[in-house]
């Protein structure tokens, strides 16, 4: 009945008298001592509350009703009696004894709750009361220690929260550190006992600060109690700024040794192997159009998809961004560098980079694990000291005297004592251990883009990516071989850069197909925008200058000594190791894996986007080396305003005006000057060409392929849903279980082709004058000219592309029947015709092809087996045997390396696309580049 009149007691059936007493201070006050009282009795005629359950449900029922009433009070006019009593009596002392013997969590919970209650009161100066904090931290400690009960997820964030509403007060009101923080006076005699590793990891005292303590046991956890924990830490950090006393213990403290050991133990839980995968629910087109096959996973070997991997990643992450937070909320420049030491020392030295160290591509993905952990703390760090300790060391950066400090001389003394500790446990260390001056990270981004692995190919590019895009100036004297240029020197002319561009669009088009190519276009123009003008590097260029003309940013550059130079106008280097192997891997575009191709683009056009990078002279011809006609030369020499005859004026607009017409010439384009990235892609265009003649219906398969992004793109999801449907054909039968979401694309596929048979042919494209300029250049080389040109099913004897003979000659039977109605524009097709027509265009689609070879060149006559068919003799020709067998597997090695160059046309496909879009892309960062930065002389 107890239960019940007071759930009626809170509602309007409530007796009158209950609710005057609320509302009469002098009631309420009475009633509340009523309470309390209540509550001691309970609580000293209980022997064991544990066990006595009668009694403890009473207790929490009386914490209850006192915890109410002072949360009602303090929302009611003055006078508050009630919680002037609690603060008179210090009733809270008793309270926090009752929650602390009580072992039982609800008890607890309440007496929480009721601490809480005063504490938002704001009144009676309840959080600068040593009392009171005293009593709230021996309770908060005890339930939370390693021999109490252990605590629902609810009650910990109740206690969590509670603490950081402690320190909420603090941050507003420093003075009232004192109540909840204490140094006291120890001697320092007995450290001389002490080695150098116990004095590094520094000094535990939770008696001086034991919410500092209580908030670092809670900063690893997820959700809301980890939120709660980790900001209050902050607020903790950043009042060290108004106390030496609290400045000088958190240096001496373990705080920093914690945290990085913390950091270490989250990167630890980190898998040793990673393979990149994508669920099959959510694979993206890119990927479904094209020869992807989901990586193999064992026990050791974890899944980029998988949930439990994602949450340890996002949990790692989530830590190093409190590390980059309380470096920021800091303002005392010695625990600053006190944590940024434990940074380097124990996470760094002892952790990164020896998994650098250690990973390999033998292993099957430690290689694809680390550099993908590396590319993600990149990706998620902002402090310019972390980023600086990371690349400086992991490059090897030489290192520099470190800069005197102005602060005040108590804590700098203790800050040298903990880095004299550092440096003389590490010089006691037995073992040498490798450093980034034998092996750096540029040693190993080296040596993993000639890895035979492609997800460590496309894993690197991208580690590359966000090196060059968010950190250039690490990567200029490192892992670029770069050369600085003159302000005055050569620069590019109007004539070039309308030559070169022509070139790049010409490519472009060249490769075909029927779309608005003026809106991608302008779509990559404005990305292209965005980008430059977001880079890090481009701003000084572009912001405006202050008064003394300069236009500095020193927010986002590092304070440790050793941070790199101002980065100045340079460029490439032709000898550039990395500018060879982006190269060589732009070779084999049409073979490598759509990420590889994705990564590859992205990292040259990151290399491109800084504004001091001059792109003439690796991307572009270089302006030094430029050729002109003779006709424009002799057109110069004779000009008679050479002679400076008849009016000044006028011979001075002559001038100007044939400056102009000199700066509008069109240089001579010569294969020989052009850098190797031009003519990397020249070729491939002239690849697309081959593939043209080569395969059957290249240009509507390709057009198709194209509509069919455009259509996920629009639609915002995947065409993989069709797998559900029945299969059209023999090729989509149950036993063809090896790669999924290939079937399932080409289903897709086949089903747009149905109701497009009548497709428009080029001619008819609304291109504009683009495509009319290249409509002859294409109609030669188009899809099904050669292979309808004979109707003998016969495949042609040579094959220089290593198409498949066997589907070639079944494909070359019916092609010339889909072919001819299509041109037609047969609308009705019946569904037997329409489910051949698709299975016919599946057998072009899974036709296996390999990278075309460049023209005037022979493919290699393979080596013939010269194993014996027998074995007789085997005991005689022991030798001979053993020869034969070396040969034998060096063949079956070649068979296999020929075997991984070769892909399906519906990956070339893609690859075709993929190569378009960057060709548009490099185009429009030219055009942006050449008038933001100024790139362009006119004159």
């Amino acid at each position: 009945m107890d239960f019940w009149s007071r759930l009626i007691a809170g509602t309007s059936l409530a007796p009158a008298g209950n609710k005057a007493s609320t509302h009469n201070p002098e009631k309420r006050l009475a009633r509340f001592k009523k309470e309390y009282s209540q509550l001691l009795q309970i609580w000293r005629g209980a022997s064991n509350l544990s066990r006595d359950h009668e009694a403890a449900e009473n207790i929490r029922d009386s914490l209850q009703q006192l915890t109410a009433i002072i949360s009602d009070e303090s929302r009611r006019p003055l006078p508050h009696p009630c919680i002037t009593f609690a603060s008179a009596k210090q009733i809270y002392v008793p309270i926090g004894k009752i929650a602390t013997t009580s072992y039982n969590e609800w008890i607890i919970r309440e007496g929480v709750a009721f601490f809480a209650t005063l504490i938002d009161s704001e009144e009676e100066d309840f959080v600068e009361n040593d009392t009171f904090s005293n009593s709230l931290m021996n309770l908060l400690v005890r339930i939370t220690g390693a021999n109490s009960i252990r605590l629902g997820s609810d009650t910990e964030v109740e206690v969590v929260e509670l603490s950081f509403n402690i320190t909420t007060k603090i941050r507003l009101d420093p003075d009232i550190l004192p109540a909840w923080f204490t140094a006291q006076e120890r001697n320092d005699t007995s450290d001389d006992g002490q080695d150098a590793h116990e004095k590094f990891t520094g000094k535990t005292h939770k008696e001086d600060f034991p919410l500092f303590y209580l908030l670092i046991d809670y900063i690893h956890h997820e959700g809301r109690i980890g939120d709660f924990a980790r900001t209050g830490l902050l607020y903790i950090i950043e009042a060290a700024s108004s106390s030496v006393a609290l400045e000088q213990w958190i240096v001496e403290s373990d705080l920093a040794t914690l945290m990085a050991t913390g950091l270490g133990a989250l990167y630890s839980q980190l898998s040793r192997k990673l393979v990149i995968d994508h669920p099959l629910e959510d694979l993206p087109p890119i990927l479904a159009l094209s020869d992807y096959q989901q990586p193999h996973t064992t026990s050791e070997i974890v899944s980029s998809s998988s949930p439990d991997f994602q949450m340890h990643m996002e949990t790692f992450l989530s830590h190093l961004v409190f590390w980059q937070d309380v470096l920021n909320h800091c303002k005392s420049g010695e625990v600053k560098q006190t944590l940024l030491e434990h940074f380097q020392v124990i996470f760094l030295q002892q952790l990164l980079y020896p998994s650098l160290l250690e990973s390999s591509d033998v292993d099957g993905g430690s290689s694809v694990a680390v550099l993908t952990y590396l590319r993600r703390i990149l990706e998620a760090l902002d402090h310019p000291d972390m980023i600086h300790l990371i690349l400086h060391y992991l490059l090897a950066l030489p290192d520099t005297a470190p800069a005197p400090s102005g602060s005040r001389a108590s804590v700098s003394a203790a800050r040298k004592r903990k880095s004299m500790d550092l440096a003389t446990m590490m010089s006691t260390q037995v073992e040498v251990a490798s450093t980034p001056a034998l092996f750096n990270l540029v040693d190993l981004i080296q040596a993993s883009l000639r890895s035979l692995n492609e997800q460590t190919i496309s894993v690197t590019l991208q580690l590359v990516s966000v090196i060059l895009r968010r950190h250039h100036r690490y990567a200029v004297t490192t892992l670029l071989w770069t050369s600085q240029t003159l302000a005055d020197g050569p620069q590019r002319t109007i004539g070039a850069h309308e030559m070169e561009m022509q070139f790049l669009l010409t490519l472009a088009g060249n490769v075909g197909g029927d779309d608005n190519f003026d809106e991608v276009y302008e779509n990559h123009i404005k990305d292209c925008t965005s980008m430059l003008e977001s880079h890090s590097c481009s701003v000084t260029l572009i912001a405006p200058k202050s008064a003394g003309g300069t236009s500095k940013f020193t927010g986002s550059q590092a304070t440790i000594p050793g941070a790199p130079r101002d980065i100045r106008s340079h460029t490439l280097r032709p000898e550039d190791p990395m500018l060879k192997t982006l190269v060589s891997i732009l070779g084999n575009f049409f073979i490598n894996s759509v990420e590889t191709n994705l990564s590859l683009t992205g990292s040259i056009v990151d290399l491109a986007t800084c504004g001091f990078m001059r792109i003439d002279g690796w991307l572009l011809p270089d302006p030094s080396k430029y050729v002109y006609d003779e006709d424009d030369e002799e057109e110069v020499v004779d000009d008679p305003l050479l002679l400076g005859l008849g009016d000044p004026v006028k011979a001075q607009e002559k001038a100007q005006i044939r400056q102009l017409k000199r700066a509008r010439r069109t240089p001579k384009w010569s294969e020989s000057q052009a850098p190797t990235m031009l003519k990397g892609l020249k070729l491939l265009v002239d690849q697309i060409s081959t593939y043209r003649a080569e395969i059957p219906r290249f240009d509507e398969l390709l057009q198709q392929r194209r509509e069919a992004f455009q259509a996920a793109s629009s639609a915002h999801a995947t065409p993989i849903p069709i797998r559900q449907q029945a299969p059209r054909s023999s090729l989509d039968s149950p036993s063809r279980s090896v790669s999924p979401p290939r079937p399932s694309a080409l289903d897709a596929l086949a089903q747009r082709i149905f109701p497009e048979l009548g497709t428009p042919s080029r001619s008819n494209s609304p291109r504009g004058r683009r495509s009319q300029e290249r409509s002859s250049g294409l109609n030669g080389g188009y899809g099904f000219a050669t292979p309808t040109s004979s109707r003998n099913p016969i495949p042609p004897p040579q094959f220089p592309m290593g198409i498949d003979q066997s589907s070639r000659g079944s494909s070359r039977a019916f092609s010339p029947s889909p072919l001819r109605d299509a041109e037609q524009g047969i609308k009705g097709v019946p569904a037997s015709q329409a489910a051949a027509f698709a299975a016919i265009d599946q057998s072009i689609l899974a036709r296996k092809v390999s990278q075309p070879l460049p023209k005037n060149e022979v493919s290699a006559i393979p080596f013939p087996n010269l194993k014996a068919t027998s074995e007789e003799g085997s005991t005689e020709g022991s030798a001979a045997g053993a020869d034969d067998s070396t040969l034998s597997e060096e063949n079956q090695e070649e068979d296999k390396e020929n075997e991984q160059k070769m892909v399906s046309v519906n990956h070339v496909l893609t690859n075709v696309i993929i190569l378009q879009e960057f060709l548009l892309e490099l185009a429009a960062l030219v055009q942006v580049r050449a008038g933001l930065f100024g790139e362009v002389r006119y004159v």
